[in-house]
């Protein structure tokens, strides 16, 4: 079954998740905020996914421009990135979809079709 983190207040999780339910796709929904992915977890799913980690960064959110992270991230190593995505799960892009042998980061429609 799929796992995906995400924010009930945010209008692309809502819209995701209308379209696994109007698909039939299974998943368990995980509150990004309250219960957010720790280090060792990002390091397995960035692992997985084979995207760029930045890719994993929330660069819309409100903490990532506050924070000037589109100046920083250059800058910070790998580890430095992780370690700052699991201190807020706000600062992650969501929806977080973990499923087996692969994870998507944020909603396209189309990619998503393709994996699931």
């Amino acid at each position: 079954m799929l796992k995906i983190y995400c924010y009930d207040r945010c209008s692309t999780c809502k819209k995701a998740l209308k379209w696994l339910d109007e698909k039939g796709i299974s998943y368990e929904t995980v509150d990004i905020k309250a219960d957010h992915p720790d280090a060792d977890d990002l390091r397995k799913y960035y692992a997985v996914s084979g995207l760029p980690l930045k890719r994993f960064f929330n660069t819309s959110g409100m903490i990532y421009r506050e924070m000037e992270l589109s100046k920083k991230l250059p800058d910070m190593s790998e580890d430095e990135q992780i370690e700052l995505l699991a201190s807020d799960g706000m600062l992650v892009k969501r929806p977080l979809v973990i499923g087996d042998g692969f994870v998507l980061t944020g909603f396209k429609e189309a990619e998503w079709a393709d994996r699931l």
